[in-house]
């Protein structure tokens, strides 16, 4: 165990989490290659699509810390509280910001008088995720984050 646990942070449960988010990356990524056919390497490491990796990273950190240290210790709760937090910002807050980056990338690429200094830079729009892809994320952090603290504790 001392292994897989001094290998990146010297932290089981702090490894998982990442792990977690390094498969979420990674999926994202294949998705997108099988998807729309083209290699997109700004999936490696950018936000939003399938499946959410926020998401991923707190659930496998939440459900290691239940496995641990038991479903009702208390910090358990503070990760999942935190988790909880996390997959609504991802679904709810940051979408909308999304939804709201095209309207505005949309309206400076239709302008077409003078273009004040503001718009020199396009928006991000991909910032977001649905509900699915938030909880394909969750499932997926669950999964890391059980497996692991099974395997190695």
């Amino acid at each position: 165990m001392s292994n897989v646990v001094d290998f990146l942070t010297g932290n089981l449960i702090l490894n998982l989490s990442i792990l977690a988010w390094a498969i979420a990356q990674v999926l994202k990524f294949v998705i997108t290659l099988i998807s729309q056919g083209k290699l997109d390497w700004r999936h490696i490491l950018s936000s939003g699509g399938m499946p959410s990796s926020h998401s991923a990273f707190v659930c496998a950190c939440a459900a290691a810390m239940g496995y641990m240290y038991g479903w009702a210790s208390p910090v358990f709760t503070i990760s999942a509280v935190v988790a909880i937090v996390v997959m609504y910002d991802a679904a709810n807050v940051r979408k909308a910001a999304g939804e709201q980056a095209k309207i505005l990338n949309y309206i400076m690429e239709h302008w077409t008088e003078m273009k004040p200094a503001i718009f020199g830079k396009e928006l991000k729009e991909f910032l977001g995720h649905t509900p699915f892809q938030v909880l394909m994320g969750g499932l997926l952090g669950i999964s890391v984050g059980l497996l692991g603290a099974w395997l190695w504790t």
